[in-house]
């Protein structure tokens, strides 16, 4: 029951991020212009938020997809691929952050992270 919750949780975080991006489009741009300033990414803010707005939406799904599955018939399997995925996402912000040199943003993805992989290991452990 704990990595339903987890899945929920993260659900409803991706769910506003996505939202957020999209609808503060120039907003969000703006801010990672500024975020990313001096690196290679600079140039290429909206590819780059395209880019996570895909990788939160299709983590999303799939974790909703495996929340279903998980509550209707007790199955694992999409439920531990959108946790994975969810993984994959914040590894790949994580390495972001660490680029912008902002390591208390990346710290802070650190706890989504953990989050995560323990929603995974309640997964395959009971």
């Amino acid at each position: 029951m704990a990595s339903s919750l987890i899945i929920v949780y993260l659900i409803i975080s991706f769910g506003f991020s996505v939202a957020e991006k999209l609808t503060r489009w120039n907003k969000s741009k703006a801010y990672y212009r500024v975020h990313f300033k001096g690196t290679w990414i600079e140039n290429k803010i909206s590819l780059s938020l395209l880019m996570v707005i895909l990788l939160e939406t299709i983590s999303m799904g799939l974790c909703i997809l495996g929340l279903y599955d998980l509550l209707q018939s007790g199955a694992r399997y999409w439920a531990s691929v959108g946790l994975f995925s969810v993984s994959i996402t914040l590894i790949m912000l994580m390495v972001g952050q660490r680029i912008a040199q902002d390591y208390s943003g990346a710290m802070n993805i650190t706890v989504y992270f953990v989050l995560t992989v323990l929603g995974l290991y309640f997964l395959e452990s009971f």
